[in-house]
């Protein structure tokens, strides 16, 4: 499947809404913003009238911000989003996860990835770092698609030699044909079409793997400058299961330490019951961290303390966790966080309160920042390239025909509180428009 094409200049006049490098947040009521021929922002700020270019899409009241981030979804899971509300971690993952992946072989990735990869940028999502399955074929066939559809992804194989759903390979050949799998997967795609995609080495989590694939696996992401992610203490019965694996280990985050696997390119999903010392040695070592709360929730893991952990230093973004996680929307994802917050604080916690603005950082700048793409994208600024979404709030609206709020945080907050479906109109990545949206056209 072939890269889609260099996008052409093009500028369009919208509200613009984002947070900013500097940590202040741009809003323009009425801006301008110009893509050139390729894909980078060459220009942001205010209508200027008469100095405006000869050729604008007109998107106003649409609002332009910069394309959602998701740190943590998985590809083959999107089927069963919904299901199994309530369940511990480890009986959800048995009854509705891993006969889901065992199934997800190429034929099914390919009808099912390019599906998935449309339904993020109607989400809103232009960035997704995905977990895949087991199986190498199936991997290879969703970074296909997501180089034809033009998102930007950071995909992994799920690497698995303790508990594992493959039966057809012996258990001590398991450990070798995974790292050598996912060594031929990440010198096909990491960094294939300009770091567009890239490549994550994805060991499960500690309950499915030994040290060895551990250890392995982070060596492997190192020599490929590629992402290296896992999941860690999202449930208390998992905590127990992962100390009695690896009694040498203090603690959880200390199974990947001894793996020589944190770091600036490591990515952790979770992390909602770490102790103060795991918190320290994540800042330390500059360690990622995914934030998922709608799947938090829906499992009944826990709530994260994310704004200790933001004050601590820890680089924190956003993921939907699908399909722990019910929906893709990172801005449903915004608000399980946001009703998180509130009931820590509800419950006497010292949490303090992110405004919907926090918000927003924290589902674009905030993500990019922990893959290290904060200079490329997460943004509206010149320079950076063209990841962007047109969100209509028209169908937020409670009653019909009512005026958008003016003042910035109000929308954002009627964005995160009432989301609709059918909000994100366009997506672009590199200035390219993707598939999955409906369009920008008149509400029908």
């Amino acid at each position: 499947m072939p890269v889609p094409p260099a996008p052409s200049p093009f500028a369009l006049r919208a509200r613009l809404l984002s947070p900013l490098d500097d940590g202040s947040v741009l809003d323009e009521v009425d801006g301008l913003i110009a893509v050139d021929d390729a894909g980078r922002l060459t220009r942001v700020g205010p209508w200027p009238g008469a100095e405006a270019p000869a050729s604008v899409i007109d998107l106003r009241p649409m609002v332009v911000m910069p394309g959602m981030v998701d740190l943590h979804l998985h590809l083959p899971q999107l089927p069963n989003a919904g299901m199994g509300s309530g369940l511990d971690l480890m009986t959800w993952l048995e009854r509705h996860i891993f006969p889901l992946e065992q199934g997800y072989d190429r034929a099914r990735a390919r009808v099912e990835a390019p599906q998935a990869f449309r339904a993020l940028a109607a989400a809103g999502t232009t960035t997704a770092l995905a977990y895949a399955a087991l199986w190498p074929d199936s991997t290879d066939e969703a970074f296909a698609a997501a180089e034809a559809h033009g998102i930007r992804a950071v995909i992994g194989k799920v690497m698995m030699d303790r508990v594992t759903y493959d039966t057809r390979i012996e258990a001590n050949q398991i450990l070798e044909r995974s790292l050598s799998q996912s060594d031929e997967l990440a010198s096909r795609w990491h960094g294939r079409d300009g770091g567009r995609l890239r490549y994550a080495f994805t060991p499960r989590f500690a309950v499915s793997c030994t040290a060895d694939m551990l250890r392995e696996s982070a060596a492997l992401a190192a020599s490929h400058g590629a992402y290296w992610q896992t999941h860690i203490a999202e449930d208390h019965g998992e905590i127990a299961h992962v100390a009695a694996l690896f009694p040498e280990a203090a603690d959880y985050l200390e199974v990947y330490d001894r793996a020589g696997a944190l770091g600036a390119r490591t990515i952790l999903a979770h992390a909602i019951h770490l102790s103060a010392r795991e918190v320290s040695r994540i800042v330390e070592t500059d360690t990622g961290v995914a934030h998922c709360p709608a799947s938090n929730l829906f499992l009944a893991s826990g709530m994260m303390s994310l704004s200790a952990y933001r004050a601590a230093g820890m680089r924190v973004g956003l993921g939907s966790d699908v399909a722990a996680g019910p929906e893709l929307s990172m801005f449903s994802v915004m608000r399980a966080g946001a009703i998180t917050q509130r009931a820590l604080a509800a419950g006497g916690g010292a949490d303090a309160i992110l405004s919907p603005l926090d918000w927003l950082r924290a589902a674009t700048l905030d993500g990019a920042r922990v893959l290290g793409l904060e200079a490329q994208i997460g943004s509206l600024e010149a320079g950076k390239e063209a990841d962007l979404i047109a969100v209509d709030p028209r169908l937020t609206a409670p009653l019909p025909g009512a005026a958008s709020p003016s003042d910035a945080a109000d929308l954002m907050s009627r964005l995160i509180f009432r989301p609709h479906p059918n909000m994100v109109r366009a997506a672009w990545v590199r200035g390219r428009l993707l598939a999955g949206p409906p369009g920008v056209g008149a509400i029908g």
